[in-house]
């Protein structure tokens, strides 16, 4: 038996052991690490997710990290409130600016940020900006960083306000995307700019402590297009619709290749990955769009309106795409069927 497999073992060992009326998960960081959280809603404070926690300053505290062709993996730091980080860096409004946000336990140069920032990269002039909330994101305090991503999606927005003002950037040639918890972020970003912004894509959002309506989940109203892909909805990721178009790869739940993923990081991590690829490939994620989500979880699909393309760039805004869309991938890279 692994050391992995044991240690697993050991943590749901620890689970089970507890008092009934706690409430435990494991959850994985980033890097598909495991975590054994609380996350009891009782404990849960109520707070006006518009207010930055305590050490939390998503002006002062937050990195942001621009790559361009001209430095594709060396970054430029800009900063909230120094102009000249913006004017004397490779920024230029004239390209499409897409942004990247890490979720819980993550941090702007993990992989979730770099196989996306690669991929735009790779087939384009682009400012790929990944946001880095390691200050409130990085926290055995699961809750604590849950409460950060409306302090922290405001911080993302202020950034673009200095674009806007410094550079000329436009909301209609800006993308952000987020993963897990950064997905929440992403949609944060989006309410800070009134809807405005072309696209929001959040990444198998974050389940644990979020519900649909709540203040700061993502939200169909937060962006132009707002577009979900749901890679293990019921574990990790959310099990509900939250976006304006919400694909379910093989259903949203498990995904090919992943193998038994008791816990779901290899799942939840797969939202990233074909997210990117759909970027980059010449091979579209081509989804048909079912009749209801009900359905989704019943796993079937009656067609029922025109098929889709997952993600990709442009993004489906503008092309009337709306509801909840099944797709199959391969078990691996290359994910896309066509």
């Amino acid at each position: 038996m692994s050391v992995k497999n044991i240690a697993l073992i050991g943590l749901l060992t620890i689970a089970t052991a507890l008092p009934l009326e706690q409430q435990w998960q494991l959850i994985p960081n980033s890097e598909g690490y495991l975590h054994l959280v609380n996350i009891n809603p009782y404990q849960l404070p109520s707070t006006d997710p518009s207010e930055p926690e305590h050490l939390f300053v998503p002006e002062t505290d937050m990195v942001f990290r621009l790559f361009t062709r001209s430095n594709p993996t060396e970054p430029h730091f800009l900063e909230i409130g120094n102009p000249s980080s913006i004017t004397g860096s490779n920024f230029n409004a004239a390209h499409p600016t897409r942004f990247t946000i890490h979720g819980w336990n993550g941090n702007g140069n993990d992989g979730s940020n770099t196989v996306i920032r690669d991929s735009f990269l790779s087939v384009g002039d682009f400012n790929v900006i990944s946001a880095d909330w390691t200050v409130a994101a990085v926290n055995p305090n699961y809750i604590s960083s849950r409460n950060a991503v409306g302090p922290a999606g405001t911080g993302v927005g202020r950034l673009i306000d200095e674009l806007i003002v410094h550079a000329g950037a436009n909301l209609d040639n800006i993308y952000v995307s987020g993963f897990s918890l950064g997905a929440h972020v992403a949609g944060n970003t989006g309410k800070y700019h009134n809807g405005n912004i072309n696209t929001i894509i959040a990444l198998d959002p974050a389940g644990p402590l979020f519900s649909a309506g709540q203040s700061d989940a993502v939200s169909p109203q937060d962006g132009q297009y707002v577009e979900t892909i749901m890679t293990n909805a019921g574990l990790q990721g959310i099990n509900v619709p939250l976006g304006q178009a919400n694909f379910y790869p093989n259903g949203g739940r498990r995904q090919p290749g992943c193998g038994t993923d008791i816990n779901g990081a290899c799942a939840h991590a797969r939202a990233p990955t074909l997210y990117a690829e759909s970027i980059s490939s010449s091979v579209a994620f081509r989804s048909t769009r079912c009749a209801s989500h009900a359905e989704i979880l019943e796993g079937i699909c009656t067609p029922s309106g025109t098929d889709a393309n997952l993600g990709g760039d442009p993004s489906n805004n503008g092309r009337g795409v709306n509801g909840v869309y099944f797709l199959s991938t391969n078990d691996e890279a290359p994910f896309a069927q066509g």
